[in-house]
């Protein structure tokens, strides 16, 4: 945390492209777009750049792994009596956490632009969905990063994964405007579970019920996680 608060510069970086969004998209874009249902574009496209300011954010934090290897840190943190477990988790919680941080302010500069939510029993959940989204994509990003041994390579992949990982869910489209065929792997993307469940919390309403998106993004988040436990115990320290 002391690190994150440091970098300011990193965290206006990152925030560069969702305000980016949501303004070209969600107020320059969207005053040309009829949703068909009478709500407003610009409610219907910020949980999805606040998911995909989740998605970046979280699969980036893979590069961690070679910065530690790189510099050595990786093979004194190894040397611990903590198990490579641990240190997985304690990388999914630090991750999560700036990425909810940078998430919330997502969402207050949408409510200074014109963003509305509504209250609901469920509006509280809107926390629950991103710290699940940020840890599915987490959890690929270690993944990635312990597989991977150059920083070239590494950022070539993360950037096949999350351009289709965005714009093949629901984030900017409705998903039932779309052909089936691409509504069935639009289905098969995690990202769609999370993106539509805030909306479920943060407008009270999305495609599928708020349940069925917790239970795919919470499946998600402990598929990737296992994953990345999995793949860090095999990772090689030099």
């Amino acid at each position: 945390m002391k690190r994150f608060i440091r970098a300011k510069s990193r965290i206006i970086g990152m925030m560069m492209m969702p305000i980016f969004f949501l303004l070209g998209l969600g107020l320059g874009l969207g005053s040309l777009i009829n949703l068909g249902t009478g709500g407003s574009y610009f409610n219907f496209i910020v949980p999805g750049i606040i998911g995909m300011s989740l998605l970046f954010t979280s699969i980036f934090t893979g590069s961690a792994v070679l910065w530690d290897r790189q510099f050595g840190f990786l093979k004194e943190i190894l040397v611990t009596p903590n198990s490579r477990s641990s240190i997985v988790i304690g990388r999914v919680l630090g991750g999560g956490t700036t990425a909810v941080l940078q998430s919330i302010l997502v969402v207050i500069i949408a409510l200074i632009i014109g963003f509305q939510i509504q209250i609901t029993a469920y509006t509280a959940l809107a926390i629950v969905f991103m710290i699940l989204i940020a840890a599915t994509f987490i959890g690929l990003g270690l993944t990635l990063g312990s597989m991977i041994n150059d920083f070239q390579g590494f950022q070539l992949v993360t950037s096949f994964f999350t351009m289709p990982l965005f714009f093949l869910s629901n984030s900017i489209f409705p998903i039932t405007s779309l052909p089936s065929s691409i509504q069935f792997i639009m289905y098969l993307n995690p990202l769609t579970y999370g993106v539509d469940g805030l909306r479920n919390a943060l407008l009270g309403t999305g495609t599928l019920s708020i349940w069925v998106d917790l239970l795919g993004i919470t499946i998600s988040a402990v598929i990737m996680v296992s994953l990345a436990v999995f793949a860090f115990r095999k990772t090689e320290v030099g």
